[in-house]
């Protein structure tokens, strides 16, 4: 999801082993180190999202309980003078 926005820097430090390896990650991606850590933040970022909507309608619909069929609850007492 790159975009034309306007973009901001942020150091991150990394061990040199990391930035190495990430450094032949990006070369066999055609891209940069700081566009596969924007990539993957931005990947975090919507994926908790969505788990925050998805938590949010199950909770709803826990609240708002199921509809599954069936009438009205009997009570006890109705129950027994069968």
């Amino acid at each position: 999801m790159v975009t034309s926005e306007r973009k901001q820097n942020l150091t991150v430090s990394l061990s040199p082993q990391t930035v190495h390896k990430a450094r032949l990650l990006a070369a066999r991606r055609a891209t940069s180190i700081s566009s596969l850590v924007a990539e993957q933040i931005e990947a975090l970022i919507n994926d908790d999202e969505a788990y925050e909507r998805a938590h949010r309608t199950a909770l709803d619909l826990m609240e708002r309980g199921l509809h599954l069929g069936g009438g009205p609850m009997l009570s006890r007492g109705s129950l027994h003078d069968r």
